[in-house]
């Protein structure tokens, strides 16, 4: 099996494979981290120079890559993933673009005789370690039931939607609704503490009512210590927002409500704040008057 991108997803979603007793060749951009893996796991890791000699080592390869700049290059580059595509080689990518980005990708591997499934994912940092992810998948339905197994080996459920494309619209709508979430959060802390209210208690209020749920519980806390240390980091939330929105005027829907996240989560990245979590956003937040 290959494995190409150890980033802060990938080296969490490869290390589950191990666990699950696959053997990996893989790739990463920073060659320690793929050095690291093998050396924590010297029987079952290989490490490869390039992408193209994972692909052509493995019939199946997972790329978990971090922005559309980072896939493009990596499938793209002397030696990429795209010169080791050959009949019958099998892509399952993992990032979350847009749906004419993952589109492209799905045409680049199919044209020279690869088969491709996006599977882009919910989850971050903590749910990749410990296999925990939703995979949101679309494209090969084959390839899909085939690697069933290594799907739930780094997560706790898997969907299958159609067509590609379909995998990357459920992805940004899912994360347009956590980042309005995280954003609405953020502006409920600020209101307290604003009010003379100790914020703490927005939290345990939140979590015994129908609002309760694992983002605010787990993130609460650690946004009044000012802790963002990066699980999803914001840079990457604010893309993915950006491209929700961007689907939604492509529809002809308006959705002031997700624009309005965005638009604070674009201020926050601007601020200096995009490689920490995108509960950083909340830097900003407290800023405002």
């Amino acid at each position: 099996m290959g494995f190409v991108g150890l980033g802060i997803m990938g080296e969490g979603m490869a290390n589950c494979l191990l666990k699950s007793g696959v053997k990996l060749v893989v790739w990463n951009r920073s060659t320690a981290k793929a050095e690291a893996l093998k050396a924590a796991n010297p029987e079952s890791v290989t490490v490869v120079a390039t992408p193209a000699a994972v692909l052509e080592a493995c019939e199946v390869t997972f790329c978990m890559l971090s922005t559309p700049e980072a896939v493009q290059s990596v499938y793209e580059m002397e030696g990429g993933v795209l010169t080791g595509v050959s009949a019958g080689k099998c892509i399952v990518d993992c990032a979350t673009l847009a749906v004419a980005d993952m589109t492209r990708l799905s045409e680049q591997v199919l044209a020279k005789g690869g088969r491709f499934l996006e599977a882009p994912v919910s989850g971050s940092k903590g749910p990749a370690a410990n296999g925990q992810l939703i995979f949101l998948a679309g494209g090969d339905k084959a390839l899909y039931d085939a690697v069933a197994p290594e799907l739930d080996a780094m997560g706790k459920r898997s969907f299958f939607f159609g067509a590609v494309g379909s995998g990357t619209k459920m992805k940004l709508v899912v994360n347009m609704v956590m980042g309005t979430m995280m954003c609405a959060f953020g502006e409920g802390l600020h209101l307290c503490t604003e009010q003379g209210l100790d914020a703490s208690q927005l939290i345990e209020v939140l979590e015994l009512g129908a609002v309760n749920n694992p983002m605010f519980k787990l993130k609460g806390p650690k946004m009044l210590q000012g802790d963002h240390a990066p699980n999803f980091p914001l840079q990457h939330a604010h893309k993915d927002m950006r491209l929700a929105v961007e689907a939604g005027e492509a529809v002809g829907l308006g959705m002031p409500v997700s624009a309005a996240a965005e638009g604070a989560m674009k201020r926050a990245r601007e601020a200096g704040h995009g490689e920490l979590d995108f509960s950083a956003v909340f830097e900003e937040q407290k800023k405002a008057k």
